[in-house]
């Protein structure tokens, strides 16, 4: 696709690359195919190549409208038209520069209301005693709102030694207080595999890149890597994820500072010493955990950062199968389930509409496992009857 960039943003950081990348675009639509968003709505400017056709326009000199900036802002950043394009085009990374080319036309109550989601959900601190209130009103409230409170759920004990070998794991914001079964039930997986997992606190800064405040992003991710890489230094093997959505934001720290000549180097060397968990047990002997799966019947619902992002597709299900579990197949499993970050928030009618598709091609199961915690609360959320969980607890 040819480009003439006006003068005025090829002065923007960041605008090189997205020439490039809209370059390599040959606009076949293949990526339409696979667009969640577009598959709903059918509209063109909903999917990625209007996107990007979008972000060409402004580039080349037409003026900026709200339309442009609600097409671009439905996007759920599932990065599915990634894996789907011939011709390799870098979605991803291109669409955090055309929603800075359209942040003039957020309206005030919307970037208030974005500002408020992270001040609170990217700080446990701040979130935890506003969810234990909801918890305890949780029988009273529109159920609506009821179905996004998680319940007040008995956590396991862990059972911990000290292990000759020792990793780091991101505790993560929302989870250790949504889902705070999982990292305990990750601890002593790995405990029985003789690796210690101590903490490494901070949020991976995805809510807020996700949400735009890009100031407030990098910020934190430079924070994280000072610290992280500190700890790193201290005679850990890996810092390790069990939340896929933060993983493939560390594992996008080279890109996003990639004009931060102080920062460059050192996101590159944590993002390449950063693991999903289910890359780090693909390289383990699972023998030892080995036991009676019983006779549930089990799906693994693989979310988009796992897949689209960190390219991670099946290794999740060879774990679950070589540990006796028979898994039962999604129809459209690439598809997103909607949760997407603060996305169903956001956009609650598209949102519902793909969760509720989800659970359609799900079909009847027992148990729902999955790998971020965003499409454990949302998936769970709509389906009451399902016990949907981290699938590190199937081990």
């Amino acid at each position: 696709m040819q480009t003439r960039i006006t003068e005025q943003y090829r002065q923007w950081p960041g605008s090189e690359q997205a020439e490039d990348i809209i370059r390599h675009c040959v606009h076949c639509g293949f990526c339409n195919a696979t667009c969640p968003t577009y598959q709903l709505t059918g509209n063109e400017l909903d999917g990625p190549r209007g996107r990007i056709y979008q972000i060409k326009q402004i580039l080349e000199g037409q003026a900026v409208t709200p339309s442009a900036y609600l097409h671009l802002d439905r996007c759920l950043e599932c990065r599915n038209c990634e894996t789907t394009c011939p011709s390799g085009v870098a979605y991803g990374s291109l669409l955090p520069f055309g929603k800075r080319l359209v942040a003039t036309q957020q309206g005030k109550v919307s970037r208030l209301f974005k500002w408020l989601l992270t001040q609170f959900l990217a700080y446990p601190r701040r979130l935890g005693p506003f969810l234990r209130l909801g918890q305890w009103l949780k029988p009273i409230m529109p159920a609506v709102i009821r179905q996004k409170i998680p319940s007040r759920l008995r956590v396991p004990s862990p059972t911990l030694a000290v292990q000759a070998r020792k990793m780091l794991l991101l505790d993560g914001c929302v989870q250790n207080l949504m889902t705070p079964a999982t990292n305990v039930q990750l601890r002593n997986v790995f405990n029985r595999l003789g690796i210690s997992l101590d903490s490494a606190t901070g949020c991976c800064a995805g809510l807020h890149q996700h949400l735009g405040q890009e100031a407030a992003a990098l910020q934190q991710m430079k924070n994280n890597i000072d610290h992280w890489l500190g700890l790193l230094d201290q005679g850990y093997e890996r810092l390790v994820s069990s939340a896929s959505g933060c993983g493939v934001t560390i594992r996008h720290y080279p890109e996003y500072l990639a004009h931060d000549a102080d920062y460059l180097d050192k996101a590159k060397r944590l993002a390449a010493h950063t693991d999903d968990v289910s890359e780090v047990l693909s390289r383990e002997d699972l023998s030892v955990l080995n036991k009676d799966r019983g006779s549930q019947t089990v799906a693994f619902h693989p979310p988009c950062t796992l897949q689209h992002g960190l390219k991670l597709n099946g290794v999740v299900e060879q774990i679950l199968t070589a540990a006796g579990y028979q898994l039962q197949t999604i129809r459209n499993a690439h598809l997103c389930c909607g949760s997407a970050g603060p996305y169903s928030v956001l956009h609650p009618r598209i949102s519902l509409q793909l969760v509720q598709n989800k659970w359609q091609d799900i079909g009847a199961v027992d148990l729902l496992v999955t790998a971020n915690v965003g499409c454990e609360l949302h998936l769970s959320a709509a389906n009451s009857s399902v016990e949907v969980k981290h699938w590190i607890s199937c081990l």
